[in-house]
């Protein structure tokens, strides 16, 4: 693979993680809500769930959706249905959980499975797969971008939960904590406007 096609890939690697979406919201809102130590393996799932994501897209099963679009539309929707509930679980959270509480964050395994669910993780898996692999040497482009992605992605989604941990103390107001999480859990359902068209 050329540098600039490396540099190319590292780019949209970097851009499609760090920027906004069903991922990135729910690790902010877990470290608001969890801080950032409890939101470790949340971040860490969903590393390793895009990574096994994004090798089974450029192993084959992109173009198996390709040609099946109904699996296709149904896997969306039931993203969709779970991204949901997730935001109605975050919007009627109204404290700040000490590890004391019933409540906890997402699981190393949860978040590795919600990635098979994941709109906005589709969208990134199929078109990596699509524009960065090389027809001459397809396995080897493919475990590149693998790589690539597990080199990016943990660290840029890390700083979501950071931020939501920055703000914890002064979130710990429960008047502004409603407000945030109620605030956090539309923008979770806004996040997948895009994705469902």
């Amino acid at each position: 693979m050329q540098a600039d096609t490396l540099f190319a890939l590292f780019l949209f690697a970097f851009t499609t993680s760090i920027t906004p979406g069903p991922n990135n919201m729910m690790l902010f809102a877990s470290g608001v809500n969890f801080g950032f130590a409890r939101t470790i393996p949340h971040m860490f799932g969903i590393g390793a769930g895009f990574l096994t994501l994004l090798i089974a897209v450029g192993l084959g099963l992109g173009a198996i959706l390709h040609s099946m679009p109904l699996l296709y539309t149904a896997l969306k929707f039931a993203g969709g249905a779970y991204l949901i509930w997730i935001a109605w679980k975050i919007g009627t959270s109204r404290s700040l959980s000490d590890g004391r509480t019933g409540a906890m964050p997402m699981t190393f395994l949860q978040a590795a499975a919600f990635q098979w669910i994941n709109p906005k993780a589709w969208v990134m898996a199929v078109t990596a797969m699509a524009t960065y692999t090389s027809e001459q040497s397809y396995l080897f482009s493919v475990m590149v971008v693998g790589i690539i992605f597990a080199v990016v992605n943990v660290p840029s989604v890390s700083t979501w939960a950071g931020f939501g941990s920055a703000l914890r103390q002064w979130l710990s107001h429960p008047v502004r904590l409603k407000w945030f999480n109620i605030t956090m859990a539309v923008l979770l359902v806004l996040s997948l406007w895009p994705m469902l068209k």
